[in-house]
């Protein structure tokens, strides 16, 4: 079809919708007009001789015959209120009262950038968005650094094949420090502003180190061996704890909003939940509570904003189901098929919802209302599954990379409606740190 065929067609629809609304109001119109005419102006009637009568006497009983009828007379009594006037106001306050708009969430993602040599493994953790507002991503042996606020593009380091590829990124609590989990077992520390490397923790795994969470100034790593450790980076013998409870792969971890809990998931279908305070005291069973209702491999662990003890859990390709879990009791509050494979989760740090993204076989992106798990919104454009996600410092913008080797950005979660201050960056982790140890 050619342009002027596609701009006529696009007239027509525009004329056919207009007048349909037009035609619509002027309905509504008519009927009140209708119902008005049948209130105030009757139809006219010839009066009876008995209906002329019954309306004399009518009158007389009601003293509607006086010829004074504006005669001035006594002082009127007062009116009664039949709404006192102050609820009248109150009333009509209220209902002037702005109703809040529902928010727009657009479809489609607001820009693609290239990714390739991106690796398309579930169980790594390839993509994070540090408070900066710079977004890190590792493809295959090199991790980039995205600046959000220019769009400019970084190279921060290429590790050799001995020792890759990279495995994992986690910024610092600062936004300015990336932790690099790599294949050979090492975690290297960086400082993003000089480019250089600070640190590189070694003997923390037998194997690769695909997971890792920050907690102040501990990192958490999880690797394949099946091992949580707790590393302090400001001392030179940095591993602290060892938490051991999965049998194989850890693939997910996330700590509380507080630090006191951490939610590790793992490729045995299991989600520990390790409180601090436990885990020190109690050395023969570490765990605070053992989850065990996934059938499938847990990587997407979510914290809820609003309600400390709140996870979300998704579990993989035999799963397909989102979890909620009370994480001071241990008890799963609900579970809903999402019909495949999820990938990673998100909670909007505005609104009560969350954003799952998931593979096989729509690859798709869902917004879910919470508690209720309504579905709000499906998001599509990846071709692969969308194996992770990150959300930006203010809590709108959430990045998503995918096996198809692209990075797609998605105004998902709207705007907030007051803009916080940005939390003072604290170096302190990292202030003694001038040089590759």
């Amino acid at each position: 079809m050619d342009a002027g065929s596609l701009n006529s067609s696009s007239y027509l629809k525009a004329q056919s919708r207009f007048p349909l609304q037009e035609q619509f109001l002027h309905r509504k119109n008519s009927k009140d007009n209708g119902r008005k005419g049948g209130k105030e102006n009757p139809t006219a009637t010839v009066n009876s001789p008995s209906r002329e009568a019954y309306r004399k006497q009518l009158a007389e009983a009601l003293n509607l015959n006086r010829t004074r009828i504006l005669a001035f007379k006594n002082k009127p009594p007062t009116p009664v209120e039949l709404i006192p006037r102050d609820h009248l106001s109150s009333s009509l306050h209220y209902q002037a009262k702005p109703t809040k708009p529902r928010r727009y969430i657009p479809q489609t993602s607001e820009r693609t950038l290239d990714a390739p040599d991106l690796v398309d493994d579930f169980y790594l953790n390839l993509l994070d968005w540090g408070s900066k507002n710079v977004l890190a991503i590792a493809l295959e042996n090199t991790v980039y650094l995205w600046d959000a606020s220019n769009g400019s593009t970084s190279e921060l380091v290429t590790v050799g094949d001995e020792v890759g590829p990279v495995t994992s990124v986690n910024w610092a609590p600062d936004g300015l420090h990336l932790a690099i989990g790599l294949n050979n077992s090492n975690v290297q520390l960086w400082d993003s502003a000089s480019c250089k490397q600070l640190r590189n923790l070694r003997g923390c795994h037998r194997s690769r180190v695909g997971s890792m969470a920050w907690n102040n100034h501990i990192l958490t790593t999880g690797g394949m061996d099946g091992k949580i450790i707790n590393n302090d980076v400001r001392i030179r013998s940095h591993i602290v704890e060892t938490y051991r409870g999965h049998q194989q792969e850890v693939c997910g971890l996330k700590w509380s909003a507080s630090g006191q809990q951490l939610a590790s998931g793992g490729n045995d279908n299991i989600i520990h939940i390790w409180d601090r305070s436990v885990a020190s005291s109690n050395s023969a069973t570490q765990w605070f509570h053992r989850l065990e209702e996934h059938t499938s491999a847990v990587k997407a662990l979510a914290w809820c904003p609003f309600q400390g003890n709140l996870l979300a859990s998704g579990g993989g390709g035999g799963d397909r189901s989102i979890k909620f879990w009370n994480t001071h009791t241990g008890a799963c509050l609900n579970s809903i098929d999402t019909g495949s494979q999820v990938c990673a989760l998100l909670w909007n740090k505005n609104e009560r919802e969350l954003l799952s993204s998931h593979g096989f076989t729509q690859n798709q992106l869902v917004l879910w209302k919470y508690p209720s798990m309504l579905k709000m919104a499906e998001l599509t454009g990846h071709t692969s599954r969308v194996l992770y996600m990150a959300q930006s410092p203010d809590g709108c913008t959430v990045a998503t990379a995918a096996g198809d080797e692209t990075l797609r950005f998605w105004n998902v979660f709207g705007v907030p409606e007051v803009a916080k201050a940005a939390p003072k960056a604290n170096p302190e982790p990292f202030s003694r740190f001038n040089r590759i140890r």
